[in-house]
């Protein structure tokens, strides 16, 4: 009778191909089993005793031999002549699949399914249960059943595939894997609309493992439900890794999106690695859960690994391979993978000590999408021989590659804008690659800040991350500023130089008001990058000013608001600003009448001096002296006469009594006050 869990081969009858086979003159009523040990129910006594695993088979020559081409050479190409007992500890499947193979020796029906057709088909190549010796033999049987009932069936495919988990190399030299990859990846790039078999389809919150004697069995399940574009992710995930690589790869030559092939290598990562999910402890990378990495013992890989000179557990090395081979399976679009997955294969990567070549590869791929990480799975500690806590190097790696892919992007920019019917100009990608500059700038802001507490963080390697980016990158220098100062506070015993050093990686002139009060007080700053600030500020101040006055006047031109009376100003300012406005309007009327008065007296006094000096030239040739004397006894009056003015004038003109007298010296006057 062949029966699949699946019902797929509702209707077939397969029974008479079984059942019909004659008993070879060993009449049984079946096999009976008895502390690890199989006898077969017959009134002849058993002959040959075969030992498989834990488990001793007493059975008959005759039926073996007539079927098992295995069983042919062994007893007949033996030295000793007749043998009795035989060893088949290496038998793919082990006892189970002997047993079903013993029993169709024997005539006995047996039920194939999913979960036991892969070992019985090993099992039938190992024994040579082939046409020659007899039709209808066994490896026609089973392959019979994978090709017609299996490879239709979704859900047998993945249970068939699962079950090779323990069958390599046999399963994959008989083309069991390559056969159900195929037969999956065909399904899963169908129609969604056009499914009709069955699948898991619940999200991974609600299942750990999948238990397939409780699936429901739907006919159509469009009829019931629309079936989501991600309806195979689930039961792709429980396959293991090299099984799960291989549909992959088979399912990106059929053409499928990468959004979705992305989304179901994220899914796959999150399941079989707890480390990669963000409340994940990184102890979990050693207690990776059942079914998903125990028991491997071979199958596909498609990376060597690297740094094998110490040795280490199975579990490690396993997970090594797992992840080695997700890497190797990532699409090479740039969003096919979140950035935040990246970072966290990137840190188990480093953990379990991957391959070099696939550790840069990584870092490539995040520095394609760095704008869209943030801070908490960038923070990667050093799991190597390092001094500092988290591993820098890397993000500056990182950063390096996301500078080379950002000049990639301008280079291969349109010159113009592309057009749009709906939305009129849409940004090019010149604009995009500013807004991913900007995004990433207030990363590294922010990075710097939490490693710049380590202590053991050099200046140089701090100054290497915050100088990586170009200045256009960063609007504000609020996030860098911030950065330094926590710097300057882990690092009280930098010299002088070395902070100043520290202090050029930022612009004072781009830091707000609020970081310019801060900074004015920050005694950690050098006292030149506070006159900086100081200096900065007050430029804004200014500019600012200017630019207020200017759009006022602006404003006023255009909108010509009313001009409120001087009666409203008066009484809309308080009694004693008007009373102090009186008092100094009074002072300066009374300073501008003195002046006044004084600029007359200093034009009489240069025109006297003037003439003076006319007279002079005159009677020097003839040696007059009288002439001389009574013009200065003129000029002396008119001075004891100026200054007793000057005294009646009040102390609020002393300065200007002392110019007047300074210049009373005798050197050329000047034409004019002004």
């Amino acid at each position: 009778m062949w029966e699949s869990e699946s019902g797929s081969v509702a209707g077939r009858d397969y029974d008479s191909e079984i059942l019909s086979s004659n008993i070879h003159g060993v009449k049984t009523n079946g096999f009976e089993l008895k502390d690890h040990s199989w006898y077969v129910a017959s009134d002849i006594p058993s002959d040959l005793l075969i030992q498989v695993g834990d488990y001793t088979f007493y059975l008959h020559k005759y039926p073996l031999l007539s079927r098992s081409g295995r069983m042919n050479r062994i007893i007949y190409d033996s030295k000793e002549g007749d043998v009795n007992r035989i060893e088949m500890n290496d038998i793919p499947g082990g006892p189970d699949a002997f047993e079903l193979a013993a029993k169709f020796c024997y005539g006995i029906a047996v039920d194939l399914t999913a979960t036991n057709i892969s070992g019985l088909r090993c099992a039938a190549e190992y024994l040579e249960m082939t046409e020659d010796l007899e039709e209808g033999n066994l490896v026609f049987k089973t392959e019979a059943f994978l090709s017609y009932v299996v490879l239709s069936s979704w859900r047998d495919s993945i249970l068939v595939l699962k079950g090779c988990e323990h069958l390599s190399p046999w399963a994959e030299n008989l083309q069991i894997v390559r056969r159900c990859s195929e037969s999956i990846a065909w399904k899963a790039c169908a129609n969604p609309r056009g499914i009709k078999w069955a699948y898991t389809g619940k999200p991974i919150s609600h299942m750990s493992s999948p238990k397939w004697n409780e699936i429901k069995q739907e006919s159509n399940p469009s009829r019931n439900h629309q079936v989501p574009s991600d309806w195979w992710f689930e039961d792709v995930s429980m396959l293991r890794i090299d099984h799960f690589v291989r549909v992959i790869t088979a399912i990106k030559v059929k053409g499928m999106r990468f959004e979705l092939i992305g989304a179901a290598i994220m899914q796959y990562g999150v399941k079989c690695l707890p480390g990669l999910t963000k409340d994940g402890k990184e102890d979990e990378i050693n207690n990776p859960r059942d079914g998903y990495s125990s028991s491997w013992k071979g199958g596909l890989h498609m990376i060597i690994s690297g740094n094998k000179e110490e040795p280490q557990n199975v579990e490690i090395k396993e997970q090594r391979m797992m992840v080695e081979s997700l890497i190797s399976i990532i699409p090479p679009q740039k969003d096919g993978v979140s950035c935040s997955f990246l970072l966290r294969l990137l840190r188990i990567a480093n953990m379990l000590k991957v391959a070099p070549a696939l550790i840069t590869e990584l870092e490539k791929r995040v520095g394609m999408q760095l704008e869209q990480a943030n801070l908490v799975d960038l923070l990667i500690p050093s799991f190597h021989k390092s001094e500092t806590l988290y591993d820098v190097d890397l993000v500056q790696r990182v950063l390096e590659h996301f500078l080379v892919q950002e000049q990639t992007d301008q280079l291969a920019s349109p010159s113009r804008q592309p057009f749009t019917d709906k939305h009129g100009f849409e940004p090019t990608p010149r604009d995009t690659v500013t807004n991913a500059k900007i995004r990433v700038a207030r990363l590294v802001d922010s990075y710097l800040t939490e490693v710049s507490r380590d202590r053991n963080l050099s200046l140089a390697k701090f100054q290497v991350i915050a100088e990586a980016l170009p200045e256009s990158a960063r609007t504000c220098d609020d996030g860098l500023y911030r950065a330094v100062d926590s710097y300057l506070k882990a690092h009280p015993t930098l010299s002088e130089h070395e902070r100043k050093r520290l202090c050029r990686v930022m612009d004072c002139q781009k830091l707000s008001i609020d970081a310019c009060m801060h900074a004015a007080q920050n005694e950690r700053l050098p006292l030149r990058i506070v006159f900086q600030v100081l200096f900065s500020e007050q430029i804004k101040i200014s500019n600012a000013i200017a630019n207020n006055t200017i759009k006022e006047s602006t404003e006023s031109s255009y909108h010509q608001p009313m001009i409120t009376p001087r009666k409203a100003l008066l009484e809309g300012t308080p009694q004693s600003f008007q009373e102090g406005w009186s008092t100094a309007k009074k002072d300066i009327n009374t300073l501008k009448f003195d002046l006044e008065s004084m600029k007359a007296k200093y034009l009489e006094l240069q025109t006297d001096m003037e003439n003076l000096q006319r007279q002079f030239d005159k009677t020097s040739k003839q040696k007059q002296t009288s002439a001389w004397s009574s013009g200065w006894k003129k000029l002396g009056s008119k001075l004891s006469k100026m200054t007793t003015e000057n005294q009646e004038i009040g102390p609020h003109q002393e300065s200007n009594t002392h110019v007047d007298q300074i210049r009373k010296a005798p050197r050329r006057w000047r034409n004019s006050i002004s």
